[in-house]
């Protein structure tokens, strides 16, 4: 079993981007991780939002397998406090068949087809961050929830 996080664009803002590969090298020592980024789409000013969002939904379909479980991050998704977080995914790690692949959108968001073929969503907050700033802020939580099930001193609570 292995975590993905999948990204619509790359996370090109030098500060956020120091702090995705400060997470990144930090989960690899809990479990098997890769960031993949889905190239951002070319010459959109001229395509509506519905448009851009499912050219990027269909990039973002071909970049899953059949197996793998795929959890959306989206602000109509669940929220958690870190630790009812940790305590969700270390139940699906258990589980243990599937890859699970944690999907962070464009600036629009996903269309329907990516909406149909999620096994989940997943909210970080009411409040509404940059699709960029979300991936490292992702990163930290996904970090924080293997220290916690992993009993280690990072989180306090």
């Amino acid at each position: 079993m292995k975590i993905t996080l999948l990204t619509v664009g790359k996370t090109d803002v030098k500060w956020v981007r120091d702090g995705l590969e400060l997470y990144v090298s930090r989960l690899v020592h809990y479990v098997p991780f890769q960031l993949r980024e889905i190239p951002e789409l070319k010459n959109v000013s001229a395509l509506g939002r519905e448009q851009v969002k499912a050219r990027e939904g269909e990039l973002v379909l071909k970049a899953l397998k059949p197996s793998d479980e795929v959890v959306l991050l989206d602000e109509g998704g669940r929220e958690f406090r870190s630790l009812e977080f940790a305590s969700w995914l270390e139940e699906r790690i258990s589980r243990g068949s599937r890859d699970i692949v944690f999907v962070v959108g464009g600036a629009y968001g996903f269309s329907p087809e990516v909406y149909s073929r999620a096994d989940s969503k997943l909210s970080l907050s009411k409040m509404t961050f940059s699709h960029q700033m979300v991936r490292t802020i992702f990163a930290e939580q996904l970090y924080r929830a293997f220290t916690i099930m992993k009993g280690e001193p990072y989180h306090h609570e």
